[in-house]
C-alpha cells in the first residue's frame, strides 16, 4: 500500500513539474506565431464572405485566432474580452449571417462563451508560405555549406 502511494506521489510530482515547465516555451512559440501572422496581415475589414464552413483554425493568442476559409484564405480574428478558454479550445463555432462574418456583430463561440469579434484582418497567406519556403531553403543551404570542409 505504501509503495502504491509513493509511486502515485512521484508520478503526480513529475506531471506537475512537466506541466509547469512546458508553459514557457508554448507562450514564446505562440508569440512568434502571432508576430509572423501580424507581419502578413492587411488592414482590418468589416466582414468576410465564405461558403458556410471553414477549413481550419488556430489559436495564436488569448484573444486571437487565425481562421482559414479556404486553402489560401486566412484571416486574423480578434475577439473582445472576456473570452475564457480560447487558447485551450479544441472546438469553436462562429456566428454568421448569409455566409458573411461581420466584425462587431458576429462572435466566436467557445465552451459556452460568446466572444464578440472586434477585428478581422486578411492574411496574405500565399506570401507567408512562400517566404517560409525561402527561409527554410536558405537555412538548408547554410547547413550544407557548414557541413562541407
Amino acid at each position: 500500500m505504501k509503495r502504491n502511494c509513493w509511486t502515485a506521489f512521484v508520478l503526480l510530482a513529475a506531471a506537475l513539474i512537466t506541466a509547469g515547465c512546458s508553459g514557457i516555451p508554448r507562450r514564446e512559440r505562440d508569440q512568434e506565431t502571432l508576430d509572423r501572422y501580424l507581419r502578413y496581415a492587411g488592414p482590418p475589414v468589416d466582414h468576410i464572405t465564405y461558403l458556410g464552413h471553414y477549413d481550419n483554425w488556430q489559436t495564436v493568442s488569448r484573444y486571437q485566432i487565425v481562421l482559414w476559409t479556404g486553402i489560401n484564405d486566412a484571416y486574423l480574428i480578434t475577439v473582445s474580452s472576456p473570452c475564457e478558454n480560447l487558447q485551450f479550445a479544441q472546438r469553436i463555432g462562429i456566428t454568421q449571417t448569409a455566409n458573411t462574418i461581420s466584425s462587431r456583430f458576429d462572435a466566436v463561440l467557445v465552451k459556452g462563451w460568446r466572444c464578440q469579434i472586434n477585428e478581422i484582418r486578411p492574411i496574405n497567406y500565399l506570401k507567408l508560405r512562400q517566404d517560409l519556403r525561402e527561409e527554410h531553403a536558405r537555412e538548408k543551404a547554410e547547413k550544407a555549406e557548414k557541413a562541407q570542409p
